[in-house]
């Protein structure tokens, strides 16, 4: 049984590897402020959340899409899709209550536990049934479709029916039916267990001669008589037992991934109802397959900055379809960062299916995004930032491959603007030639000035917008990077405009 609300055809891998860049890119993107407004102080959402974000980059289109299409159902019916999940919780942490302790180290123990969950886990059946029953035509998408005539046609009532018979049987309340054959040196060969005998009616038991049967009991204080009986029982239905115990398995295993697929799903109303809350936009991105060189959107928000800051956030409209290369210059704070940042949780958010903090937003799915943002100081002293920076790029290009996304926010700005602008230069070149995108946001004016004047088609330069007094509108506008970075208006802030020109 598969839940199949994650991929069409498979149930979601939560346990596979996560990206070797997962740690680079949760720093840069402040991926925690994102998973927290999705998990709303739930641990089990927040590691689905995470998970299905940072793996989310090895989704194929119709996995994308797939998920869009749950998601949008989920969307109009908010209020079933969690009471469903509260019946996938229930049926998880409900097992919890069926634990015998060291009576599981024996077969008896072992069908007791698992007649007595299973017995659960039928009831728990019923309900999703009776759920699917009642809400079925309220979903149109087909994971939630297919969901709904998997739990009607698989748990109906002859099901229900001849698994409740089994189960009564299981619990042997007229005794073990065990037979067995003598074996080399008298030793028990071939237990197996039998179905108890149908007791016949009371006439028949009244004039039929019962044949000669032989027999013994054991006196109660008899520990040794008792043990050697248990024993014997313990053969007979180890295989049973064993076998119920997978059952039980199995039905865990399918509560744990249903629970599993809705918790992204939920986590993904979560985040919605937050933007809602924050009046920011919310929107199901259109993504295009790698080699497309697609990126337009409108009102594109840093969904982080908004989880903080609220409706203060500034958005941005970009028309970059065609563009490989794109580069972000202009005013100290002006919101060059932001839109990095945005531009890189956006395209995580479109390839795990989810919505994304813009009115509208339209990308390639890429084969890995990567991000190379400057850092602080080496605190062990190991080594100097250059040599640092320059370790990190190692590690992207040994990693990244054709398809693929690099962000880099002021990289190498630990060296000079000459040889700064050098390596940069020689790193996009290098990217693009192996067509990979690029979004380079970069305080060298040599770096972006040389590449402005390739004057190549597929590159794009943005800049941060500045009014004529100095105030920044955090857009950014189509231009070339000018000669200065308005580093005097920061001055001026702080120290105060008499100061600036004394």
């Amino acid at each position: 049984m598969k839940a199949l609300l994650m991929h069409p055809d498979r149930d979601f891998d939560g346990d596979q590897p996560l990206p070797r860049q997962a740690d680079a890119l949760t720093r840069d993107l402040e991926l925690p402020t994102l998973w927290a407004a999705m998990a709303g102080g739930d641990d089990f959402l927040l590691g689905v959340a995470r998970k299905a974000t940072l793996l989310g980059i090895g989704n194929d289109s119709l996995t994308v899409r797939h998920r869009q299409q749950v998601l949008a159902d989920a969307i109009a019916h908010a209020s079933e899709v969690r009471e469903l999940y509260g019946l996938a919780v229930e049926a998880t942490e409900g097992r919890k209550k069926f634990w015998f302790g060291v009576f599981m180290n024996y077969p008896h123990g072992v069908l007791i536990n698992s007649v007595e969950l299973l017995q659960f886990f039928v009831g728990m059946l019923r309900k999703l049934r009776a759920f699917a029953e009642s809400r079925h035509g309220l979903f149109e998408s087909p994971g939630f479709r297919a969901l709904f005539t998997l739990l009607q046609t698989e748990f109906d009532d002859d099901y229900i029916g001849i698994l409740q018979r089994h189960l009564k049987l299981l619990r042997f309340d007229g005794g073990v039916l065990i037979s067995a054959s003598l074996g080399r040196d008298n030793e028990g060969v071939g237990y197996v267990l039998r179905l108890p005998h149908e007791k016949p009616p009371l006439w028949q038991r009244l004039l039929r001669r019962a044949p000669p049967e032989y027999g013994f009991r054991v006196h109660e204080r008899d520990e040794a008589g008792a043990q050697a009986l248990g024993e014997l029982q313990d053969r007979g239905i180890n295989l049973v037992a064993n076998a119920l115990g997978q059952s039980c398995d199995h039905v865990l295993n399918f509560f744990t991934m249903l629970r599993t697929e809705l918790a992204f799903y939920v986590a993904c109303l979560n985040l919605r109802e937050k933007l809602v809350a924050a009046d920011a936009p919310c929107c199901l991105p259109e993504m295009a397959d790698p080699g497309a060189s697609r990126l337009r959107c409108t009102d594109l928000r840093d969904v982080c900055l908004v989880l903080k800051m609220g409706n203060a956030v500034v958005g941005n409209a970009v028309d970059a379809d065609g563009r490989g290369l794109i580069v972000i210059t202009g005013a100290n704070q002006g919101g060059k960062s932001s839109f990095l940042r945005a531009a890189g949780v956006a395209q995580l958010m479109m390839q795990a299916g989810m919505p994304v903090c813009a009115r509208s937003f339209a990308g390639e799915r890429c084969t890995g995004l990567f991000t190379h943002y400057k850092r602080e100081e080496d605190a062990t002293l190991k080594s100097g930032k250059f040599d640092e920076e320059l370790a990190r790029l190692s590690e992207i290009v040994d990693d990244i491959r054709s398809g693929g996304m690099f962000l880099a926010n002021e990289s190498f700005a630990s060296t000079n603007e000459r040889e700064g602008s050098e390596i940069a230069l020689q790193t996009v070149h290098a990217l693009r030639e192996r067509c990979i995108k690029v979004m380079f946001v970069t305080h060298f004016y040599d770096f972006a000035d040389r590449l402005a004047g390739e004057r190549r088609p597929d590159t794009m330069f943005l800049r941060a917008e500045r009014r004529e007094d100095g105030s920044r509108t955090f857009r950014l506008v189509a231009g070339e990077a000018l000669s200065t970075s308005f580093g005097e208006d920061l001055y001026a802030q702080v120290f105060g405009a008499e100061r600036l020109t004394a």
